[in-house]
């Protein structure tokens, strides 16, 4: 975004706001590697629910679900209704929230590994920070995983706690050991069973401005694989998020149920 927001600046002769830094050294590998953690991001499940038969059998839908403020906050006060959480943000409420409906949406069974994977900024958590104006990514995934059983069986607070952890595990050494992992390994993440949330939420496309004003819309025009969902700021105010996600028609019926619940 401040590559697009740079060249909108550009295209109205204004002065760049931030000067591009394009130095990849600061991510690269270290020499020997070292990797300190597990990585279970990469971990590959087995699909014992056989998920891959309702893919291939259904028509595979596509929709975005509107959660406006009212709908967050009571998302938020369900997670913390047992006493078990403290505080929860919107994101984990939500993030939990969709893991759950989905995996309840797929049928899977109960002894079935589940694993959420979600992207995390890793800019300011870098030892020393990424510097600004960095035009690339510094993101990583991390994940949470447990058995459908678990999942469903357990109240919400049970997720977002899920989602607290993997949120936490993110380091500064964290991160210098997934660099590590993938150099070694070139390993991509397993996707069976998985659900990988990408939260655009907070990215700013509503100030991008070629010279025509600022943006109506934005958002991708499709999702990169059928695992995938994706949180889109929503409304003038931005405080509405739309999730979009693709699943087979029988299960998306499902999880259009769930929504309406809250």
């Amino acid at each position: 975004m401040e590559f697009i927001n740079s060249w909108g600046d550009s295209a109205r002769g204004l002065q760049l706001k931030v000067v591009p830094f394009l130095d990849r050294n600061i991510l690269k590998p270290r020499n020997p590697p070292k990797i300190e953690f597990s990585h279970d991001e990469f971990f590959q499940i087995e699909d014992i629910s056989e998920n891959y038969k309702l893919y291939e059998e259904e028509e595979l839908l596509y929709s975005a679900f509107c959660f406006n403020p009212e709908k967050l906050e009571k998302l938020k006060k369900m997670a913390m209704e047992d006493g078990v959480l403290e505080n929860c943000t919107t994101f984990k409420a939500l993030s939990a929230f969709v893991w759950r409906a989905r995996t309840k949406a797929l049928r899977m069974r109960p002894d079935q590994k589940t694993k959420l994977l979600f992207a995390v900024d890793g800019r300011s958590k870098l030892e020393p920070p990424v510097p600004e104006g960095l035009f690339g990514n510094a993101i990583l995934l991390t994940h949470a995983m447990c058995s459908a059983g678990e999942l469903l069986e357990n109240p919400l607070s049970f997720a977002v706690g899920l989602v607290d952890k993997a949120v936490k595990m993110v380091t500064s050494s964290y991160m210098r050991s997934v660099v590590d992992y993938f150099e070694v390994t070139r390993a991509r993440p397993s996707l069976a069973a998985t659900l990988l949330i990408t939260a655009w939420s907070k990215l700013s496309f509503h100030t991008t401005d070629f010279g025509w004003g600022e943006p109506v819309f934005s958002g991708p025009v499709g999702l990169p694989e059928k695992e995938v969902s994706l949180f889109l700021p929503h409304g003038e105010d931005r405080k509405s998020i739309h999730v979009l996600l693709g699943l087979p028609a029988s299960a998306m019926e499902i999880f259009e149920d769930l929504t309406r619940q809250i």
